[in-house]
């Protein structure tokens, strides 16, 4: 079964609601919201309302109003710059310091190295040559068997 409408008919409410008369005990509930607002607003330096005003703040129909203030513009004021003399950097034809080129790099230990081991993923490990192991085939072996295991 689909759902039509009959001709003729609108599933829109176009209606408007009533307003419904306020009781003498939601205007006294009113009256006492409106004391604290109108307190808390003077507080903070902010206009107050009045009941009618406060009634229709509450139900979401308050306009507030505009004060006619005239529109000026922004005046820009002149930025600041600060007056500072012009020093130029020192021109040196010698050298360029940042420039210069890195020293190579040299391995100045007492311990001979033998290779670079890798022992998982990418931990790689030095090995070296001790006094009983000269060519460092010991200590490899033992970290590829680490390796395996």
């Amino acid at each position: 079964m689909t759902m039509h409408l009959v001709r003729g008919m609108s599933s829109l409410n176009t209606k408007k609601k009533k307003k419904k008369k306020l009781s003498l005990s939601k205007i006294a509930k009113y009256q006492e919201q409106l004391k604290e607002h109108n307190k808390f607003m003077k507080r903070i330096g902010c206009s107050t309302m009045d009941l009618q005003e406060f009634i229709d703040y509450c139900h979401g129909n308050y306009k507030p109003k505009t004060q006619n203030k005239e529109f000026k513009p922004l005046k820009q004021t002149e930025s600041y710059v600060r007056e500072t003399a012009y020093i130029p950097s020192k021109d040196t034809k010698e050298s360029f310091a940042p420039a210069t080129r890195k020293q190579a790099m040299q391995y100045t230990g007492e311990r001979k190295l033998v290779g670079i081991a890798m022992m998982h993923k990418s931990n790689l490990v030095p090995v070296f040559a001790d006094d009983d192991d000269k060519t460092g085939s010991k200590q490899a072996t033992e970290i590829a068997q680490m390796r395996r295991n």
